[in-house]
């Protein structure tokens, strides 16, 4: 039996919000496991990094390292954290984080 590959599987999906949950909790889950031996944090859209996975600065250095190994230069963490106040740091959830890797995903397709 050939299959033959569809049109939508040669081009690249679009951004889309599960995706890249999914993506993001499996970078934390590997953040966690390497720096604190943690491998069953549950992670959801309102997971915040310093309360529910209590993550330091450093940790957000690394996240910024792994989300540049995934998504190249499309998604700026150090960038997004820069326009942030330091209150906002601290009850940053993995959702906003999501919607903003979904929404540069979407600008450098259209690009």
């Amino acid at each position: 039996m050939n299959a033959t590959p569809r049109p939508a599987d040669a081009t690249p999906r679009p951004a889309d919000t599960d995706l890249v949950l999914a993506d993001i909790a499996g970078l934390l889950a590997r953040l966690l496991e390497d720096e604190y031996g943690l491998d069953d944090a549950e992670i959801g859209m309102e997971t915040t990094f310093n309360r529910d996975l209590e993550l330091e600065s450093i940790d957000l250095v690394t996240l910024a390292g792994l989300l540049e190994e995934r998504y190249g230069g499309r998604v700026n963490f150090a960038e997004f954290l820069a326009g942030m106040e330091f209150d906002e740091i601290i009850e940053l959830t993995v959702g906003r984080l999501v919607e903003y890797v979904v929404t540069s995903l979407k600008a450098a397709e259209a690009s």
